[in-house]
């Protein structure tokens, strides 16, 4: 009978968990709703595509509330730097679970822990100190697209990386012990066996490392150059909408506050289509 009522009150505890993770979501998306909600209706969804650029702060009349650029920035950014990434981290993740000497695998697992325990704020300051004037020798004036795009790519390369090995890891033993039963090379296994049977798993790190690169603020904001503009070139200086919000939400007020939280919204939104399909692609719904 103890055992029945101890179950029972870890089964109510449990759902009680999850019953507040699910209201704190509901919470901060009715909270970015009700903050958005005077610009949304002041403005209207049409002008932050539309007008001319970005400069808020006149009201809403006379502002312009152009989001263009800043999502064609994040958009870039991201897709680079998971472009980048991905074939990093999985490759990391492949190396360290069937190609790493058993002698260097825990240590090798280690370095990418610690990668992923950095906070951006150093990832940034990094990028700003060694990497911009790098590539300002390249190609001034360094603080651009490709600057955010490589800070993002080091930041994510782990999250991939320890995300796939563990879906190597889930990986029943029975498929390499058939593969090696059937003479297949190493090579052979990890195309044929491997990659196939883990496909949702690795799906969803690389899905969930876009996620943190499109939320991604400090490292960003200090590596980008925050210029509103359309790049035309990895080069230009670029503003994402997190660096936006952080760079202006200390002195905004009114209609510019309101403005600011329809890029919360919208960064929302992205975020939360990005779970939906990474969840959808984690119960084995995509094949090929």
């Amino acid at each position: 009978m103890s055992h029945f009522r101890s179950d029972t009150v870890l089964v109510w505890l449990l759902r009680g968990c999850g019953l507040l993770t699910g209201a704190i979501s509901v919470v901060i998306v009715g909270f970015l709703l009700m903050e958005s909600f005077a610009a949304l209706r002041g403005v209207g969804v049409s002008r932050f595509v539309s007008d001319a650029s970005w400069h808020p702060s006149a009201g809403m009349a006379k502002g312009q509330f152009n989001l263009v650029p800043m999502i064609v920035a994040t958009s870039l950014a991201t897709a680079g730097a998971v472009l980048l990434a991905a074939p990093l981290g999985v490759g990391s993740a492949v190396f360290a679970h069937f190609y790493a000497p058993r002698r260097l695998r825990q240590p090798f697992g280690k370095m990418i822990e610690l990668l992923a325990g950095i906070p951006s704020v150093v990832y940034g300051l990094w990028g700003l100190v060694v990497l911009v004037p790098l590539i300002s020798r390249w190609h001034p004036p360094g603080t651009s697209l490709l600057s955010a795009i490589i800070i993002l790519t080091i930041m994510i390369l782990p999250t991939i990386a320890l995300l796939a090995g563990a879906a190597f890891d889930n990986l029943p033993s029975e498929y390499l012990r058939a593969s090696a039963a059937l003479g297949l090379s190493r090579g052979r296994t990890l195309t044929s066996v491997v990659f196939p049977a883990v496909r949702s798993g690795l799906f969803t790190a690389v899905l969930l490392g876009t996620g943190r690169a499109i939320g991604e603020t400090m490292a960003v904001f200090m590596v980008a150059g925050n210029v509103v503009q359309n790049p035309t070139s990895i080069f230009q200086p670029v503003r994402t909408i997190t660096a936006n919000i952080a760079l202006e939400m200390a002195y905004a007020m009114d209609g510019h506050r309101s403005a600011l939280f329809v890029c919360g919204l919208l960064l929302m939104a992205m975020v939360i289509i990005l779970v939906g399909f990474a969840e959808w692609v984690s119960q084995g719904r995509i094949h090929g």
